[in-house]
């Protein structure tokens, strides 16, 4: 009995675009992955897609934009001109990354999330004439290392978002957030600190100099808040 399923043409396009091969760390290394780009996305020919990303449908990655290696643009999502991600990062669906917004290694954006970029938006001049490009000032938001912010959440540049930070789903981001602080609400403000795991802190026994320390629930990493800011101890047992 014949297979009568149907079978796809070896040279027909699959969900993706296949982008070009990138030889390997040596001549005789094996080579990585091109960047894949689904045909419906307009990734424009002057932006650099590094190896291994995924670019989805419908997402607009603008001119001069630097994105990593290895990340996710999700679909719908807009990355502005000259815009820099860097490696492993995730751009979830519908979220707006407006320039000059740079994302260091790792950082997530959820779905519908937006990074503005004029902190005095106005259309229109006072003389009533439309606005150029050159009668206002682009402002950028900086997500650093390890960084997330939540489905539907505002940063209102300019920003910085701190190493290993967590901002919930809804906030309004208007002022820099501390590493690994967890922040929430409109305006958004610090609840609680937060592991590279993502998980909340709990509390170590306190210090007699004052200093508080904090563990991660999930992965036993110590950490040692000073006026303020946290940071990751070096060793569980570092008595800095």
């Amino acid at each position: 009995m014949t297979d009568a399923s149907p079978r796809q043409d070896p040279t027909e396009q699959g969900p993706f675009e296949q982008g070009p091969t990138e030889q390997g760390p040596t001549e005789q290394g094996p080579t990585e992955q091109g960047p894949t780009i689904a045909p419906t996305a307009d990734v424009d020919p002057r932006a650099h897609v590094g190896a291994g990303t995924k670019v989805w449908h419908l997402a607009q990655v603008r001119e001069d934009a630097q994105v990593g290696e290895d990340c996710i643009i999700g679909r719908g999502a807009y990355i502005g001109p000259g815009v820099v991600v860097g490696d492993r990062c995730k751009i979830q669906n519908h979220a707006l990354v407006y320039e000059p917004a740079v994302l260091e290694p790792g950082a997530f954006v959820g779905p519908a999330a937006v990074f503005t970029n004029d902190y005095f938006p106005r259309a229109v001049n006072p003389d009533g004439s439309l606005k150029s490009a050159d009668d206002w000032h682009a402002v950028g938001v900086t997500v650093r290392e390890g960084a997330s912010i939540g489905a539907r959440a505002v940063c209102v540049a300019p920003v910085t978002i701190g190493r290993w930070a967590l901002v919930a789903a809804g906030s309004v981001v208007t002022k820099d957030v501390p590493d690994h602080a967890l922040v929430a609400g409109v305006p958004a403000r610090r609840l609680r600190w937060v592991g590279r795991a993502g998980h909340p802190l709990e509390p170590a026994d306190p210090r007699e100099s004052g200093e508080c320390r904090w563990v991660c629930p999930v992965t036993g990493e110590t950490y040692l808040e000073t006026d303020g800011t946290l940071r990751l101890l070096a060793q569980p047992d570092d008595t800095l």
